[in-house]
């Protein structure tokens, strides 16, 4: 059984710090893609305060397709270039989103969310999969939740 249980008094950088180990135990011997990103998504949920939904969309035959989440029935499939999932999949770019509805052609798939972090994850410098967060409150995310969002993107591109 693991129990990874993070400290909610651990400054941001630790607390990602700990995630990224606590993946890293989680997929090292686990060759399901699928698996290991519905793993990743309950430690996300468990390690990042203040979301409303957490989890992947993979690219499949040119379009995201989701994968594995917590939170509210989420959009199925998003075009790629479309919302905050598809430009950040087209252009292979963390997109950090204080207020989604600033966001030209945002996808609203639950309209508790005001913002967003959405980070790639590359496999052989393409994208194969985002990771998609999202938070009721305005401007949630920041640089240093990109960051660890980002090295916890870098551990996945041969996993998943």
């Amino acid at each position: 059984m693991f129990d990874f249980a993070p400290d909610p008094d651990l400054p941001k950088a630790e607390r990602y710090r700990q995630l990224v180990g606590a993946a890293a135990a989680l997929i090292a011997d686990e060759p399901d893609g699928v698996a290991n990103m519905a793993n990743v998504t309950a430690l996300m949920w468990e390690f990042i305060p203040d979301l409303n939904w957490a989890g992947f969309y993979r690219v499949i035959d040119g379009e995201l397709v989701l994968g594995p989440f917590v939170g509210r029935p989420a959009c199925i499939r998003i075009a790629m270039g479309a919302g905050v999932c598809g430009t950040a999949a087209a252009e292979g770019k963390t997109q950090l989103v204080g207020d989604v509805h600033a966001f030209p052609g945002h996808i609203a798939c639950d309209s508790a969310s005001q913002s967003e972090l959405v980070v790639p994850v590359m496999r052989d410098g393409v994208v194969c999969a985002v990771i998609d967060l999202d938070s009721p409150n305005l401007s949630r995310f920041d640089a240093e939740d990109a960051a660890g969002v980002g090295a916890l993107a870098e551990i996945l591109e041969s996993k998943i």
